[in-house]
Parts: structure tokens; C-alpha cells; sequence
């Protein structure tokens, strides 16, 4: 890889669709992939921060159909969604995948999928060409490199123990684990869950392939709302480098 990659998340609609379009925009700029949150009413991964902007989005209306016709309008390369098992299955696991493709949607996450029950929209993902994104824990010690050998696109590599939200210290051997997983395949490995300050990036960035932020930059618009354009745009600044 030619250089590190920048992975940021938001979540959709939080405060509002026209304010998250306005977000993706500033994003696109300063990222190499793009994750934005599906809101749903019990998010497992999720920390405060992020559970509470999921929380604002569903308040403010916003849907699974009306996420996708969000993305309809954007034209950037590598939109991932991240979201959970359960809007899956209602909104219909085919339909939702073949309409990750209609919207040029590179990846999907599902956190709360258990590798034993993969398969069961796994098959979808690859019929529409949608890859499905493998999450490795530290807790995934044992499964690492069977995890890595079937993981597509790129392998998000969780930083700590816990829900998502913004942590001062990372105490998993990560560098460890990153090695396990090259030992099986070459396709990148994206640390996130924490990763808020630069200082914090570039360690992050020398151990691994990328990295991706999600906590700091929603806590951004949790501030300032649909005008934390500017505030965003001088944190991705200094994150990027």
C-alpha cells in the first residue's frame, strides 16, 4: 500500500440528512473511506457518543430507505455502512445488500454478526459485489487468522475491549496482532475504536494500514450541529497530517 489510509465515520442523519449530505462533502476531502452509521434504537458496539447521535438521527426521521437515497447522491468511491444485524434482517437481508450496490456502497459492517452465522448474508454481500467487512477483537485471539483468512476489503481491527467512544490509552499488544493477521493474508488492516488526538494516529498508523475515527468526529457535531462544517474540517486537518 501506497500510503496509510484515513477512515472517518459519522453517523446518518445526526442532526439532520441535509446536514450529514453537507458532512460526507468535508469528509471526502480528508478521507480514503468513508463510514457512516445506520441509527438504530439499540446499537451494541456503541458507546455514548455515538448511541446518542444514532438517538438524534431517528428523532429527526431518518430511515433505512432514506439513508440510501442519501447516498444515491454522493459520489465517492468507498462509502462504508455500519450497522447491525437486526435492520438487516427487517429491512430484508437481499434487498438491503442489493441496495448497498444501486448506491455504490463498497462495504458493510455488522458488528453484532457472529462469524458461525456469516454466511447467512455473506452470500448477498458477494452476489452484489458489497463486501462484507471482518472485525477483529482482541478477544478474537484464538479465531485471528481463520478470521483474516475470509475477510474481504479491509480488516477493522478493534483497539480495546468495550463499546466504541474515545479512549486516553491503547493496552492490547495490537502490533502482535497485526502480525498474526499478516501472516495469512495481505489485505489492510484499519485500527479504530478510540483513536482521537494525531499523536495517537500516527501510532496507530506505523503498526498498521490505516486508521479510523469515529467518536471525536461525531462529538464534533454533537457540539456544533449542522455547523460543524468548519469545526470538522480543522480536526480532519490535523488528524490527517
Amino acid at each position: 500500500m501506497s500510503k496509510k489510509q484515513f477512515v472517518s465515520f459519522i453517523t446518518g442523519g445526526d442532526p439532520s440528512l441535509e446536514a450529514t449530505r453537507g458532512f460526507i462533502d468535508i469528509l471526502a476531502e480528508y478521507s480514503d473511506i468513508i463510514e457512516i452509521g445506520l441509527p438504530f434504537s439499540d446499537p451494541v458496539a456503541d458507546g455514548d457518543v455515538i448511541r446518542e447521535a444514532g438517538n438524534r438521527a431517528l428523532a429527526a426521521g431518518t430511515t433505512t430507505d432514506k439513508l440510501f437515497t442519501l447516498l444515491k447522491t454522493v459520489d465517492f468511491p468507498r462509502i462504508v455502512i455500519m450497522t447491525h444485524l437486526n435492520p438487516v434482517f427487517v429491512y430484508g437481508a437481499e434487498r438491503f445488500f442489493s441496495e448497498c450496490k444501486n448506491c455504490g456502497v463498497y462495504g458493510v459492517i455488522i458488528p453484532d454478526l457472529p462469524y458461525e452465522e456469516r454466511d447467512e448474508v455473506s452470500c448477498f454481500a458477494e452476489k452484489y459485489g458489497v463486501h462484507l467487512i471482518t472485525l477483529i477483537a482482541p478477544t478474537s485471539q484464538s479465531r485471528i487468522k481463520k478470521l483474516a483468512q475470509n475477510a474481504s476489503g479491509f480488516i477493522y481491527l478493534v483497539s480495546s475491549m468495550g463499546t466504541t467512544g474515545i479512549r486516553s490509552e491503547f493496552s492490547v499488544d495490537l502490533e502482535k496482532i497485526v502480525a498474526q493477521i499478516r501472516e495469512v493474508t495481505d489485505i489492510p488492516v484499519f485500527i479504530g475504536f478510540g483513536i482521537s488526538t494525531p499523536e495517537q494516529a500516527e501510532k496507530m498508523r506505523k503498526i498498521s494500514d490505516g486508521v479510523i475515527v469515529g467518536s471525536a468526529i461525531v462529538k464534533i457535531i454533537e457540539k456544533h450541529g449542522d455547523r460543524a462544517g468548519e469545526p470538522l474540517r480543522n480536526f480532519l486537518k490535523e488528524m490527517v497530517g
